[in-house]
């Protein structure tokens, strides 16, 4: 498990709309203090936008939490942030991974396309039990 740099994480609660941007704002600093570079920058933030995003259309209230924080790992360093809300939950997380797959009607994009922008993607949820998604780019 990758650990802390010492930096202090952000953490803040995902209420409405304006929020993307700060999600966005941070995610872009922290790639920038940790050396990513501007393809893997541009990754990481698209990939959170759309994960920022799900809570906003999907969470009870459109409500979650963010954290945002440097890993350190085997001599690598990298940005994790994970999203978490209260949610109804994700009832069959392999089809939610699918491309196509939406219950709402959109392209079906959103899951699958985070997990290709990112090393690394933990999903966490059950149905009626809420979401996590924790994702992580390395520098390269």
């Amino acid at each position: 498990m990758p650990t802390e740099t010492g930096r202090e994480p952000a953490a803040f609660d995902m209420v409405d709309e304006s929020d993307l941007i700060r999600v966005r704002k941070v995610l872009r600093t922290e790639a920038e203090v940790t050396g990513l570079n501007l393809v893997d920058t541009t990754k990481l933030i698209t990939a959170g936008s759309e994960l920022a995003r799900n809570i906003l259309n999907y969470a009870t209230g459109g409500r979650g939490r963010i954290r945002i924080e440097q890993v350190y790992h085997q001599g690598r360093r990298g940005v994790r942030a994970t999203f978490a809300d209260d949610g109804p939950g994700i009832e069959d997380m392999d089809k939610a991974m699918t491309d196509g797959f939406s219950t709402r009607g959109s392209m079906g994009l959103g899951l699958p396309g985070a997990r290709r922008l990112v090393d690394d993607l933990t999903l966490t949820s059950a149905a009626g039990s809420g979401t996590t998604v924790v994702i992580v780019k390395w520098q390269r």
